[in-house]
């Protein structure tokens, strides 16, 4: 197989769903050859039936590390509010060693109100909620040098997710070894060149940080804009009922 010119990778939504039909996605994902697999962290649907049926996503990364073969998993991303940190940590290299050394801990610092009202978290505001991903950042990274055992591989990837100019992208710079947002490419390109300032600044490799982004449908036609701006790894976000065919078009690009 000829080298691809960014990994792609693919989000499965766990809502409106059943544990069958995802699970069955989630393989078919896998066996199509994607680099990554990940669903999200959140407690209820995120669009449609507000009501409707749900799955939580730590729970669902053990599943899949245990169901899977080949492709790197996560969550895209955990909310810190959630978990402990240094629970969190131990539950990622759990995960890891499942999925033999394929675990990616992603995180971000939390935005779904409802998550935290009907779950008894304090929400607080979005400046509040980046300082607690701060003081948690460092924590993680204690944790996970302290388990016994470590991570498959030695350090787990540690993915941060935001477009924050000040806070947000200044703690990737100084914590993590991928990063993701959103488009279009132009607002992705900015923000990348804010990273890339963040990490001179810090006297760090800028080309230490792996640069993913989340797609949608509407990119299809703007896949080449993505990778000149420096994107490495797109991720296809896919809700129920799981048509890959799009996927599959991702694929294709990237091997092209």
């Amino acid at each position: 197989m000829t080298k691809r010119r960014c990994k792609v990778g693919v989000q499965l939504h766990p809502q409106h769903t059943t544990i069958a039909v995802i699970r069955d996605a989630w393989q078919r994902a896998d066996a199509l050859g994607v680099d990554s697999l990940w669903t999200w962290d959140h407690f209820y649907p995120l669009y449609g039936d507000p009501g409707g049926n749900h799955f939580e996503g730590m729970s669902l990364l053990a599943a899949m590390a245990v169901t899977t073969a080949r492709a790197q998993l996560g969550l895209m991303v955990t909310c810190n509010s959630y978990r402990n940190p240094d629970l969190l940590a131990d539950m990622a290299r759990t995960i890891d060693h499942l999925s033999d050394g394929r675990m990616i801990l992603g995180i971000g610092s939390g935005w779904f109100e409802r998550d935290y009202d009907e779950y008894g978290y304090r929400f607080g505001t979005a400046g509040e909620r980046l300082t607690h991903l701060g003081e948690a950042l460092p924590r993680i990274e204690a944790r996970l040098d302290a388990l016994t055992p470590g991570p498959v591989n030695g350090r787990l990837p540690l993915l941060i997710g935001g477009s924050g100019e000040k806070v947000t992208l200044r703690l990737v710079a100084e914590h993590a070894t991928m990063w993701n947002t959103f488009g279009p490419p132009e607002n992705w390109a900015q923000k990348n060149a804010v990273l890339d300032g963040h990490c001179v600044a810090l006297g760090r490799d800028p080309a230490e940080i792996e640069r993913t982004v989340c797609i949608g449908a509407d990119d299809l036609g703007r896949l080449d804009e993505y990778v000149e701006a420096g994107v490495q790894h797109l991720i296809l976000m896919v809700g129920h009922p799981f048509d890959l065919a799009e996927l599959e078009q991702v694929l294709a690009f990237a091997e092209g």
